[in-house]
């Protein structure tokens, strides 16, 4: 062999050696993920849970001034005659109000984005969770197939010393039990022609079975000798 095509050889050794043990602890590797993965997800889902909170908070807060804006416009258009000062009052107070408003609106909208967004992005990750999962069971299912038809076959092949003794006394144990029922069978073939049994079962049959009287019978045999 050449130079070239030894270094070939052991370059593509080499190689091979390299991605078997990088295949052996691909499982593990991807274990571990599967295990991250779902603390995360896990993470995720509290976070979720505490921006909705802050979300509806925010909410009821939005609702409480937009009442509260309702109420003192509903005074400033009311006393705007009878109380000009008052209506001055509660047309300010309304205007501070507006103000809160407007800020905890910027809030709540920043919380319902950040809520929608995480939602989005928690159900992509859950997706591709199970997908991992699922290709990482069907490997593990495969290979765990494979290693037993591989022990299976290398056992059956006779590569196992003791199995295959096991396997012949099978066979010899399958044989004896067979002649056994062969002795059995020709034993009680024997006791029927020693008893006559086996005559009659002939008569029998010949006759159309065992039906009929014993006038029947005789009647017949008389006829036959005429």
């Amino acid at each position: 062999m050449s130079l070239g095509r030894l270094w070939s050889a052991l370059k593509g050794h080499t190689n091979k050696a390299l991605e078997d043990a990088a295949d052996s602890q691909a499982l593990t590797i991807l274990d571990q993920q599967i295990r991250e993965s779902k603390q995360e997800i896990q993470n995720c889902g509290k976070s979720l849970h505490s921006i909705a909170a802050k979300r509806k908070m925010s909410e009821n807060k939005v609702s409480s001034l937009q009442a509260d804006i309702e109420k003192y416009t509903a005074s400033a258009v009311d006393h705007a005659e009878s109380n000009h000062e008052l209506a001055l009052e509660c047309a300010e107070r309304v205007g501070e109000l507006e103000n809160l408003k407007a800020s905890e609106q910027n809030i709540l909208d920043s919380y319902i984005k950040n809520e929608e967004t995480l939602k989005k992005n928690l159900a992509t990750a859950k997706n591709n969770l199970r997908m991992l999962e699922q290709q990482v069971d069907q490997v593990k299912a495969t290979h765990a197939v494979q290693k037993a038809q591989v022990a299976a076959s290398t056992h059956f092949e006779g590569g196992n010393s003791k199995v295959k003794t096991a396997l012949d006394s099978l066979e010899r144990i399958k044989q004896k039990q067979a002649e056994k029922d062969a002795a059995i069978e020709a034993a009680s073939e024997l006791a029927e022609l020693e008893t006559g049994s086996d005559l009659d079962a002939k008569l029998r049959k010949a006759s159309g079975g065992s039906g009929g009287s014993s006038e029947d019978k005789l009647a017949k045999l008389l006829a036959a000798k005429k």
